[in-house]
C-alpha cells in the first residue's frame, strides 16, 4: 500500500504542478498575448472543460481495461500537453494544450484514484483519499513555484524539464504490479446512479471548490499584479496557500474516516463564506495576499470528505468505483471550468466583488442544505453496502 499511495501520489503531484503552474504567469501571457481577464478566464477554463470531456471515457477506460493502462494513458499524453505549452506562442495554442492536458488527466486521475482506493481497506479510505489530495496540493504548492522559475529562467525550458518527470512517472507505474477489473459495469449503471440525490449533492461537494479554486485561481493573481506584486510574489502566496491545503487535507482524511464526511463539511463551508465574503474588498497587497493564503485550506476542505463521501454512497448502490471517480470529474471539472471563466467575465468590472459574493451565497445555500440533510446522509452513508 505504501508503494501504491506513492505512485498515485506521484501521479497527481505532477499533473498538479503543471496545473498551477500557470498562476504566476496569467500576468505574462495577459501582457504579452494582449488577453482580457475573459480571455485569461477562457484559458484556465481550457484545462477543466478537457476533463469533463475525457470523463465519461477515462472511466469506461477503467472499467474495462484497469487502472494500469488509465493512468499510463493519462500521463504519458500529459507529458505530451507539457511540451506543448511550453512551447506555444499564440493564445489558440495554450487553450489546445489545455483541453488535451484536461482529458489526459482525467484519464490519469480515475486510474490512479481507482488503483489505490480499491486496494485500501474501507475503513481507511478517507485517509488514503486524504493523501492524494495532500499530494495534490503539494502539487499546488510547487505549481506557482514552478512558474515563478519559468518566469525567470524561461517558460520551455522549464515546461521540457517537467514534461521528462511525467514521462518518468508513466514509467513507475509501468513497472507497479496491478489487478485487471473484476466486475464490468455497463455505463447505464452511471446514469442510474446519477438520479440519485444524496449522490449527487455528495457530488457537488466536488464541483463547489472547482468553482472557488477557479475564480480565486483568474481573480487573485490579477488583482496582485494591480496592486504591485511581481510574479515571483505572487507564487509565494499560492505556496503558502498549499502548504496550509497539504496539512489540512491529510487532516480532514483521518477525521472523515473517524468522524464521518459531514463534520468537516460544515466547518469547511462556513470558513468559506467568511473569506468569500471578504476576498474583494482589500486595497493593500499584504492583506489581500494573506486573504488568499488562509482561501486555500478553507476552499480545499470540501474535496477530502466529499470524495470520500461519493465512494460511500455509490458503493452502497453498486456502483464500481471506476464510474464513482468518473462522477467526481463529471462534477469538478464544470465547477473549475464555471468558475474560471465566469469569474473572469463578471470581473471585467472595475470590482471583483460580484464573483466572490456568489460564490459567498451558493456556501451559504449549500450550508443550509447540508443542516437540513446531515442526519440522513451520514446514516446512508453508514449502512453496509
Amino acid at each position: 500500500m505504501r508503494r501504491l499511495l506513492a505512485l498515485t501520489c506521484a501521479v497527481v503531484l505532477v499533473d498538479t504542478i503543471f496545473f498551477t503552474a500557470l498562476t504566476p504567469l496569467l500576468p505574462h501571457y495577459a501582457h504579452s498575448l494582449g488577453m482580457g481577464k475573459t480571455g485569461i478566464g477562457i484559458l484556465f477554463a481550457a484545462y477543466p472543460a478537457g476533463c469533463f470531456i475525457g470523463a465519461i471515457p477515462s472511466g469506461l477506460a477503467a472499467s474495462r481495461f484497469g487502472a494500469k493502462p488509465t493512468v499510463l494513458t493519462g500521463v504519458t499524453v500529459v507529458a505530451v500537453c507539457i511540451l506543448v505549452f511550453g512551447l506555444a506562442t499564440a493564445a489558440w495554442q495554450l487553450d489546445a494544450a489545455r483541453v488535451m492536458q484536461g482529458v489526459a488527466s482525467a484519464f490519469s486521475w480515475t486510474g490512479a484514484l481507482l488503483w489505490l482506493v480499491s486496494e485500501s481497506p474501507v475503513e481507511r479510505r478517507g485517509s488514503m483519499i486524504g493523501a492524494a489530495f495532500g499530494a495534490a496540493a503539494a502539487g499546488a504548492l510547487g505549481g506557482p513555484l514552478v512558474g515563478g522559475i519559468a518566469s525567470v529562467a524561461g517558460i520551455g525550458a522549464t515546461f521540457v524539464t517537467l514534461a521528462a518527470l511525467s514521462l518518468g512517472v508513466a514509467v513507475w507505474a509501468a513497472v507497479t504490479p496491478s489487478r485487471r477489473p473484476s466486475v464490468l459495469q455497463p455505463l447505464s449503471h452511471l446514469f442510474r446512479t446519477m438520479r440519485d440525490r444524496d449522490v449527487l449533492f455528495a457530488a457537488w461537494f466536488t464541483l463547489l471548490p472547482g468553482l472557488l479554486f477557479g475564480s480565486l485561481a483568474v481573480l487573485a493573481p490579477l488583482r496582485l499584479s494591480e496592486l504591485g506584486v511581481g510574479a515571483v510574489a505572487i507564487s509565494a502566496v499560492f505556496l503558502a496557500a498549499a502548504g496550509l491545503e497539504t496539512v489540512s487535507n491529510t487532516l480532514l482524511g483521518r477525521v472523515s474516516d473517524r468522524r464521518g464526511a459531514v463534520v468537516p463539511l460544515l466547518w469547511g463551508l462556513i470558513a468559506s463564506i467568511a473569506v468569500c465574503a471578504l476576498l474583494p474588498w482589500p486595497d493593500h497587497r499584504i492583506a489581500l495576499g494573506v486573504l488568499v493564503i488562509a482561501a486555500g485550506p478553507c476552499f480545499s476542505a470540501f474535496f477530502t470528505p466529499g470524495m470520500t463521501l461519493v465512494t460511500q454512497l455509490t458503493e452502497r448502490r453498486g456502483l464500481s468505483l471506476a464510474y464513482a471517480f468518473t462522477l467526481v470529474s463529471l462534477a469538478w471539472a464544470p465547477g473549475e471550468a464555471i468558475g474560471a471563466a465566469g469569474a473572469g467575465t463578471l470581473a471585467s468590472a472595475p470590482s471583483d466583488a460580484v464573483p466572490y459574493q456568489l460564490l459567498a451565497l451558493a456556501c451559504a445555500v449549500t450550508l443550509a442544505t447540508l443542516w437540513r440533510r446531515r442526519a440522513r446522509i451520514a446514516a446512508t452513508a453508514s449502512s453496509p453496502a
